[in-house]
């Protein structure tokens, strides 16, 4: 057997930082790099030297001293299994746990078989096409839950109106007003509209609407009651 010296000892101490990553300089780069930015949690990634870094409800990969980011999918190439996005659905299922149904506008289906989260826009004009059919979705067993992402931005018009549909008296009836560009009286009250807008923020919404199932799946765009029905039931669950 091997003698283990002092000059071995220091060459293996020496070593360490190359074999296991350093937590808390990727969290120090991080934050120096993206000061707002909330560091979730630092795990090793299923590629040796490169760390799953979780920064609200998007995934990086960081090295093990923290120098540097990559940003994209991570794929397992033998199974052809995007082990990202499985991920990214955890992420994205737990950030709408933790927001709540009191805070969205839901449409109940009486024999609710799936629900989904609709990120939404009152002017946008295929929101209004799939909300115009929403009794088709409830009769298919789907409930609806909407947050608002007016594409305009904070103070737009839109935003107002999201603002004014979330304050008056029967939300329900009032989404559906608005979506028939009729006038809403002018309300403004404690929401969420922000909080819905910083969520969409962390899903990536590039568009309105966007539809993200129970599992943390996302069906960007339009979808018909069939074929939303057809695509959750052969949703593939992460």
């Amino acid at each position: 057997m091997k003698k283990f010296t002092r000059f071995s000892g220091l060459m293996f101490a020496l070593y360490l930082p190359f074999i296991f990553a350093d937590d808390a300089a990727i969290k120090k780069a991080l934050e120096k790099s993206m000061p707002t930015a909330v560091v979730e949690s630092i795990k090793p990634s299923e590629i040796k030297g490169l760390n799953e870094v979780v920064l609200g409800s998007s995934i990086y990969y960081v090295s093990d001293d923290g120098k540097y980011l990559l940003e994209g999918r991570m794929i397992d190439m033998e199974n052809r299994v995007d082990l990202t996005n499985q991920k990214l659905g955890g992420i994205r299922k737990l950030a709408l746990d933790k927001l709540g149904p009191d805070k969205m506008i839901t449409f109940k289906a009486k024999n609710e078989k799936y629900k989904v989260f609709i990120f939404t826009d009152i002017d946008c004009g295929y929101c209004r096409k799939l909300h115009s059919e929403i009794d088709q979705y409830l009769a298919e067993g789907i409930s609806i839950n909407y947050l608002f992402f007016p594409r305009a931005g904070k103070g737009s018009e839109s935003y107002y109106k999201a603002v004014s549909v979330w304050c008056a008296k029967d939300r329900n009836a009032a989404l559906t007003a608005a979506k028939k560009d009729q006038k809403l009286d002018n309300k403004s009250c404690e929401n969420p509209v922000d909080n819905h807008m910083k969520l969409a923020e962390g899903f990536d919404v590039k568009g309105t609407p966007m539809i993200v199932t129970d599992h943390g799946n996302i069906f960007p765009g339009y979808l018909p009651p069939k074929e939303l029905l057809k695509a959750l039931q052969t949703e593939k669950i992460m």
